[in-house]
Formats: structure tokens, sequence, C-alpha cells
């Protein structure tokens, strides 16, 4: 942990927006997912304006927008979750899934809270927002805890949403009521506590508060390429870094391919880690498998014959929990003069991968490649998912020891009384046992 080193003097942001980025659809064309909650951040920050004496220049909230901005949005993150004076979580069921958010939830909550005076009973600094109606949902812990009236913010949003309230026309004026009424809610929570700045902590280090902790929310994604100092002699080491877990494909596009899954990851509500491929295929081959996994193929790798043959071993175990993705783009040179001959080995090589991806799956391990980073966009969540349900088959209890068999007359009658147990007593084709017959007899009064 280190210090802020914020001045109590400084304007400090009145509220921290929590919010689970959504992914995108898939579909060509589609427009930005996460442009509601954009609408809404830019919706408070105006009416917060108007209920205060924020000067100019002065941020009046924050939203993290830099997901896609390289490593220094997790420092930027801790140093607003340590400023902020107010949180404001919105609450879905995708929120309650997200590990980023839980992250978010717990750093803030690791702040003290006073009430600003004797008299006020605020021990809370957390303004929650229903973006979805939550009914249908079991809240964790942390938020059921939470005593938070919604009524003040109108009958259509505790029964739509705030989410359906902005994008249907018919819902304007309850959405400008409740933006009202959640933006006087975090002016009046910021003046009733004493939240003090708190240290800037380690963000990808901390626990989400709602332990989301079920394999089947991990995702293990290993990486099969090179690092600069093992690169064949007409590779650009442009592309490549120290560790094999800095190739960076789409360059300059994006981030590291490692990184950028793991960010996308995040969004499906996942618990992404990142491994090297040759130290995950030996417990992916013997079946030992923790949770579903993503496998980010160099298919410059492929030329290498002990790569080569990790990959063929990998795809003659038929781990279909563990989907592949094939980075290649086709505006680096090399990339497209050797296209054919890559495209080939990769065919050769994933020959049982190839002919198990299903109509549902197509491109997600399809030989066509993933020319630039939208397409990647666009594979990763369905690679994901589809590792996911194989997961989930492959892991589902079965009982221990088959069902004893169920009485069959049929049975009984065919093998009829010619049947004999251990002993030379006669077996009852209805189950009864000599002995309690002879038991039976012996017991009887005598007349």
């Amino acid at each position: 942990m280190t210090d802020r080193g914020w001045d109590e003097d400084d304007a400090r942001p009145y509220f921290f927006l929590s919010y689970a980025h959504t992914p995108k659809s898939g579909a060509r064309g589609a427009g930005d997912p996460n442009h509601w909650v954009r609408q809404l951040y830019r919706d408070l920050c105006e009416a917060v304006l108007q209920l205060t004496t924020v000067p100019a220049g002065v941020p009046v909230g924050f939203m993290d927008e830099s997901m896609h901005q390289g490593e220094l949005w997790a420092d930027r993150l801790s140093e607003e979750l340590a400023t902020c004076r107010v949180f404001v979580p919105l609450y879905s069921p995708r929120y309650f899934n997200s590990v980023p958010c839980g992250q978010e939830w717990h750093a803030f909550t690791r702040r003290p809270v006073y009430p600003a005076t004797i008299d006020a009973e605020r021990t809370s600094g957390i303004v929650p927002v229903l973006w979805a109606p939550m009914s249908r949902y079991r809240l964790p812990e942390v938020a059921s805890e939470l005593q938070f009236n919604h009524a003040s913010f109108g009958p259509d949003y505790a029964t739509e949403g705030l989410y359906a309230l902005m994008k249907l026309t018919y819902f304007r004026s309850a959405y400008e009521l409740a933006v009202h009424r959640l933006a006087a809610r975090i002016v009046q929570v910021a003046e009733e506590t004493v939240i003090p700045v708190g240290r800037r902590l380690e963000f990808n280090g901390l626990p989400s508060a709602f332990n989301v902790t079920a394999p089947t929310k991990q995702l293990r994604i290993s990486v099969l390429t090179y690092h600069q100092g093992e690169l064949p002699p007409d590779r650009n080491p442009d592309f490549y870094g120290v560790r094999r877990s800095d190739w960076h494909p789409y360059r300059p596009a994006g981030s590291p391919i490692a990184q950028h899954a793991v960010r996308l990851a995040r969004q499906l509500g996942f618990q992404p880690t990142v491994h090297e491929f040759d130290d995950e295929v030996a417990s992916i081959i013997e079946g030992n498998a923790e949770a579903p996994g993503l496998l980010l193929l160099d298919r410059w790798a492929l030329r290498d014959p002990r790569r080569r043959e990790l990959v063929r071993r990998f795809d003659s175990s038929d781990a279909t929990w563990v989907s592949v993705l094939e980075p290649w783009n086709t505006d680096d040179r090399e990339c497209l003069e050797r296209d054919g001959e890559f495209s080939g080995l990769s065919d050769q090589t994933l020959r049982k991968t190839r002919r198990a991806g299903r109509p549902s799956f197509l491109g997600v391990t399809g030989p066509t490649g993933l020319n630039t980073l939208e397409d990647f966009d666009d594979a990763l969540p369905r690679a994901a998912m589809k590792a996911k349900y194989a997961f989930e088959g492959r892991t589902r209890a079965e009982p221990e020891e088959p069902p004893a068999p169920r009485p069959s007359l049929r049975e009984a009658f065919r093998q009829g009384p010619g049947r004999f147990e251990e002993g030379g007593h006669q077996v009852d084709p209805f189950g009864s046992n000599p002995h309690d017959h002879d038991r039976d007899h012996d017991d009887r009064d005598e007349p």
C-alpha cells in the first residue's frame, strides 16, 4: 500500500460510479453497450453541479472508461477509490458477477465512515442504484445489509430500473426525476458523512467483496508463443516482449493480447489468470481441469517442432473445456506473406479441434483466423462461454455407484423356480427371504 498524498484542502470527487462493463453483442455494427452508463454519468455530474458549489474544472465524479488503455487503469482506479466521497454501484445481475466490481466495493469499504454530526445516523458512504430490476435475484451479503429506500426515486424506477427509464421515451420524465433524486442523495450522503482519504491499494491483488470463487467463474488463459530471445530470425521482434505473455500481435492497437483477454474476460464476470501453455499442457492432457480455459495460439510457434507436438497432444486429448483463439494480424506483412503456410500448419495440428467445432461457435476454433483486434473481441466471449459450458458438462456430479436395478416380474418369472442361492435355499422371485418365512412360521402361537 502507498499513501495517496491527497491535500485535504483540495476538492474531492463527489462520487465513484461503479458498473459492470457490458461486452459487445458480437453482431457486426453493434453499438457501444456502455453508452447508456456514460450518459447517466454525464447527467449525474450535471445534476450534482447544480446542487453544490464545486468550482469549475474540478471533477464532480469518476467513471472508469480506461479498460482498454493500458495497465495504468488499475492505478487510477485505486486513486479514485481512495479519495471519492460517495460510492455509487449500479445494481444488475452482471454487476454482482463481476470480479472488478467486487474489488471496487472492497476497496471503498476499507475506508472508515463517520457521521458528520453527533445527531447524524449515516454509517455508509454507498448509494446503490437499480440499473436493472433485482427482485428475482439474491443480493450478496454486503449489498443486502445496506439499508436504503428507493421509494423517493419514483414507482417506475423501482419496477423497471434506471436503464429502462433511459432507453424508453415513455419514461423520460420518470428518468429525470430519478436522476435528480439520485444526485440529491449523493450530495446528502457526502455532507452527512466524513470518510477520510484512504491509502491507495494494489487493485489487482484485492479480493472481491462478492466472493466470486466458483470454478466456472475462473478462466485460465494460456499463451503459446515466443519471447524475444527465442524468435526465429525471420520474425519481427516488435510484436514480442521479454516474457511470452508480452506477445502483442495487433500492435499498435490494444495492448498485449493476454492483458487484453483478461479485461474482456472480466467483463463477462470471469476471474481470469494468465499462464504459459508449456506449464498448463500436462494437466490439460491428463484431464486435471481446474477451470475452463482459453489457449491464445501464435501460429508462428507451430513452426517449432517441440511446440507443434505439444499442440498436437493437446488436440488429441479432446480437452473441449479449453477453447483455442489464433490471433493472426493481416496488417502484419510477415503474417500476410505466410498466411497459407501457417494456416496449413494450424489445420494439420488441430485436426480434432477443427472437427469438434459446432455451428453455433463457428469462428472460435475455425481456420479463418482473427485478422483484427475487433475480430478477437467478437470471438473471445463465444470462446470463453463455450469453454465454460464444456467444463460444466465435464464436472457435473454423477453418482459414484449405479443405482440398484428395480425388481422385474418378467425377469423373475423368466428365471423360474430353478434359481438357488448359496446354501440351497430357493430364491423367492418377489424378493422375500426364505429364512424370514421359516422364522415367521416358528414364531406363530400354537393352537
